[in-house]
């Protein structure tokens, strides 16, 4: 990496390989004993499962541990996965529970100052530096984004802009008042602040834009193409989630662009198989697995994500990098015996002239068979002409891409739903 760049990196980035595996172990060894000593569903896990925590004598046997998934975090509701008496909790974040039970996360003061330190380390390698004024547009509250971003920011010493989700004109005029150089958002939702900036007449590229930090949902190279050629700016990755700690997990590095950094001294990355839980080997593509390694009120051992990617050397940095996650397990769509996944019909979207990447798809069932249509919204200066060539191609696209046959609907402008954070891209309306 660059001189310049290498001044910037704190003492963990500093690690080299050898110390970094040495660490790992240490921070391991003595997260699963926190877990199994003070949270009895972990007590419980490793004793069924026939291990104690000094039975890790390598990074390798992790893999001996039992896994923890979404449902073990909302059986033990509210505070059960707590690891430190609730008095030492000084936040609370939670998932929507939109779809079952909520899952509850803590975070003491010592986890606080991590994760803004592991934001700060994200933005830096974003690009960002102290001073720049941040426009944090993902939403506050429960939700760990605005407020992980928020903290994180200011402990670079920049200047942040709390605007969080929603009135989408009002954003606008704040980009172009208070003169932003880096917008933290939902990829999808820059979009929609992209075709409001085009409504009220003004250039995304004139902007003090020069950073995007995208996270929180899968993205494809093609909207990343889309968002820099439209804006002028830089898009990277962020990953996060918030039963691992929120934005943070890992980076992309602005230098580079090939792919997010984990942040290794922190958290312990696995690839495993979707269907068998066995480990595979670094390169293949699987079901991404996170340990944490320095969290106090609410450790995670072997935390299955859903997330689908795979992991390579590092580049920008020592910590080794995943792939932009290409999809989530439980968003894989099966249609007539074929594995679909929402990004393999964004990069058709974003390649098909007239059409804006605003796009859901609909699942019905047609007698005993299952059946998808493309909603696309075309762009504002698409006649009826070009809107059916769109038609056209999208279908033969997906026919020869993706192996279904699809209904394709070119809408008008505006027509399909917004949304301020993770955008709704399935509707399934097969069991109604």
């Amino acid at each position: 990496m660059a001189d310049a760049t290498a001044e910037l990196l704190d003492a963990g980035e500093r690690l080299d390989a050898e110390a970094l595996r040495e660490l790992q172990l240490t921070r391991l060894r003595s997260s699963l004993r926190h877990a199994y000593d003070n949270v009895p569903f972990y007590r419980e896990s490793f004793d069924k499962a026939g291990v104690r925590p000094e039975d890790c004598r390598s990074l390798a046997d992790l893999a001996r541990f039992p896994f923890t998934v979404k449902t073990d975090l909302r059986e033990q509701y509210p505070y059960g996965m707590f690891a430190v008496p609730r008095e030492r909790v000084r936040r609370i974040h939670a998932s929507s529970g939109t779809t079952g039970q909520p899952t509850v996360v803590g975070y003491t003061e010592g986890d606080l100052s991590l994760w803004a330190d592991l934001v700060a380390r994200s933005l830096r390698a974003a690009g960002g530096r102290p001073g720049d004024v941040v426009h944090v547009a993902y939403g506050y509250g429960l939700f760990t984004g605005g407020l992980g971003a928020h903290y994180g920011a200011e402990r670079l010493g920049c200047t942040v802009v709390p605007a969080s989700g929603g009135m989408t004109a009002r954003q606008v005029r704040l980009i172009q008042d208070l003169r932003p150089r880096i917008i933290m958002v939902t990829p999808s939702y820059m979009l929609t602040l992209l075709d409001e900036f085009e409504r009220q007449g003004v250039d995304p590229r004139g902007t003090s834009l020069r950073v995007g930090v995208f996270g929180a949902e899968p993205w494809t190279e093609e909207m990343r193409r889309e968002i820099e050629e439209r804006c002028a700016i830089d898009a990277v990755d962020i990953y996060g989630l918030s039963e691992v700690i929120g934005p943070g997990v890992a980076q992309e590095c602005v230098e580079t662009k090939d792919g997010l950094h984990v942040w290794e001294d922190h958290f312990y990355p696995e690839i495993v198989d979707p269907v068998t839980g066995e480990v595979l080997p670094e390169g293949e593509e699987g079901e991404l697995v996170f340990t944490s390694l320095t969290k106090e009120a609410m450790p995670v051992i072997r935390y299955r994500t859903r997330d689908l990617t795979r992991l390579l050397p590092g580049t920008a940095r020592v910590f080794r990098r995943m792939e932009k996650v290409t999809g989530r397990c439980d968003d894989m769509v099966i249609l007539r015996g074929v594995n679909l996944f929402p990004t393999q019909i964004e990069e058709i979207v974003l390649r098909t002239p007239g059409v804006a990447p605003h796009f859901q798809l609909r699942l019905t069932r047609e007698g005993r068979l299952d059946a998808l249509t493309v909603r696309a919204e075309a762009r504002p200066d698409a006649g009826p002409e070009i809107r059916q060539a769109a038609a056209r191609s999208i279908a033969a696209a997906v026919k020869e891409g993706v192996g279904v046959s699809a209904g394709v609907e070119i809408v008008d402008p505006g027509t399909l739903e917004r949304s301020v954070g993770k955008i709704r891209r399935v509707v399934d309306l097969r069991s109604r």
